[in-house]
């Protein structure tokens, strides 16, 4: 069990380690790598899993559901407990209810459970992602904004790969080696990314960091356990819905945060402690639920 566990995490956090020594050495944009792994290879990536990986046994609708829960429960304990201590919602609660889903998810759910593991996250991501640009947005002071959800990528992607799913259609056998190829540039150029974000954020408030980092993965499984309890949803979604619960705060919440001018420093703080806590929380997971 412990040589599964180090062979599910040592090529994920390897790779991140491997961006962030990339990241301190020359600090490279990474900007248009990011915007093109938004529109192309990670919509690719989620309409071929969806498709061609899930083997149409999937539970879609449980997985959304769960992610759903799970997010949203999160930061209702995140707000209460901010509201409670004297601290700012904005500044805890994204990083708390947004997890790292693509960048840390992604690799792990393919990893652990295979490609019907890979298909389940990706349901879970997309979900996660749509309440941070409209509930996450809202925390922190902007507003909905529909024309710019509905031309979303990897949304699109999502839509397409669901109709294509329920309805047993595929992508055509000459262009489906280009969609597998562009997908499979995402998961790399995520966790390097991931690492090279991690790099350049800045090292302000690390008290903050600290309680934060540690708060993400308690509010997750506080939700996460009850809800697979209750419900009971079939493997490997139950196992993935609990690795969801621990995942640290997506980087996406520093970059947010700076973009807002919401104490950029802290959350970068919560985002870079949370990634060194996982190190330690995942494999504990792991060893749960494998």
């Amino acid at each position: 069990m412990f040589l599964r566990i180090l062979e599910i995490i040592v090529p994920v956090f390897g790779v991140i380690a491997l961006g962030y020594l990339y990241g301190r050495a020359r600090s490279p944009n990474v900007r248009d790598a990011n915007a093109l792994n938004i529109t192309v290879f990670t919509p690719a990536l989620i309409f071929y899993a969806l498709t061609e990986e899930s083997g149409g046994q999937i539970n879609l609708g449980m997985a959304a559901i769960g992610s759903l829960v799970i997010v949203l429960g999160a930061g209702v304990l995140a707000w209460g407990w901010a509201r409670a201590t004297g601290r700012d919602p904005r500044v805890y609660v994204p990083p708390i209810m947004f997890p790292n889903c693509g960048n840390l998810g992604l690799p792990l759910a393919q990893l652990a459970f295979g490609n019907q593991g890979l298909a389940l996250m990706v349901v879970l991501m997309v979900v996660e992602n749509t309440l941070q640009f409209t509930v996450g947005l809202w925390l922190l002071g902007d507003r909905v904004r529909p024309r710019q959800l509905a031309s979303n990528p990897m949304l699109i992607a999502t839509l397409a790969g669901v109709v294509c799913l329920q309805a047993g259609w595929h992508a055509p056998s000459m262009i489906l080696p280009a969609i597998k190829m562009l997908g499979e540039v995402s998961i790399p150029l995520m966790l390097i990314s991931l690492g090279v974000r991690l790099s350049q954020g800045q090292s302000g408030q690390w008290s903050a960091g600290l309680i934060g980092g540690a708060a993400a993965p308690i509010a997750g499984l506080a939700i996460a356990v009850p809800f697979v309890l209750i419900l009971q949803p079939a493997p490997p979604l139950a196992g993935l819905l609990l690795i969801f619960g621990v995942l640290p705060p997506a980087v996406l919440n520093y970059m947010l945060a700076e973009q807002y001018d919401v104490a950029p420093q802290q959350v970068a703080a919560i985002v870079a402690v949370g990634h060194v806590i996982a190190l330690a929380v995942i494999p504990v997971a792991l060893a749960f639920v494998l």
